[in-house]
């Protein structure tokens, strides 16, 4: 099976790293089974790379204005996306994004992680730095479905 890992979000822009800093620990440290993508802000332009690499299971992970404590990590399903729950930085909606991977036969799993702050310059709170722990355990551990994660 080939998993992938999507993250996005802007390392200038506070907690809104949260993606690029999973995918920075999964490159130092990769898990058996993983590949890890960086899309950064524009996730919808490495559309045409996940489209070659054709994955059986992508994992999307995103900083996502949930109201709920910093740090908070969920499961979020793809009809409360474009409706409840604000994705940060994007120029398109991440619906269109998920939408485009579901078109190539993907299993497709969002986990946000709810940030403290996003402003440029800021620094990424401990908050989201364990939250960003939480979810590389829970992939080097072997559950990519994310079953102990609450659905937000």
């Amino acid at each position: 099976m080939t998993r992938l890992v999507m993250t996005v979000g802007n390392e200038l822009m506070g907690d809104d790293a949260a993606g690029p800093l999973l995918a920075r620990r999964l490159s130092e440290a990769p898990i058996p089974g993983w590949t890890v993508l960086d899309c950064g802000p524009v996730p919808e332009n490495h559309l045409h790379r996940v489209r070659a690499m054709a994955p059986e299971l992508v994992v999307v992970v995103d900083a996502c204005e949930m109201g709920l404590p910093p740090g908070s990590v969920r499961r979020i399903p793809e009809g409360r996306i474009a409706g409840e729950f604000f994705l940060t930085t994007h120029r398109l909606p991440l619906s269109f994004v998920l939408g485009a991977l579901r078109e190539l036969g993907a299993e497709v799993l969002v986990v946000g992680i709810q940030p403290r702050a996003v402003g440029f310059g800021l620094p990424v709170s401990p908050e989201v730095e364990r939250a960003v722990a939480e979810v590389y355990e829970g992939l080097r551990a072997g559950r990519p479905d994310f079953p102990w994660l609450e659905e937000g």
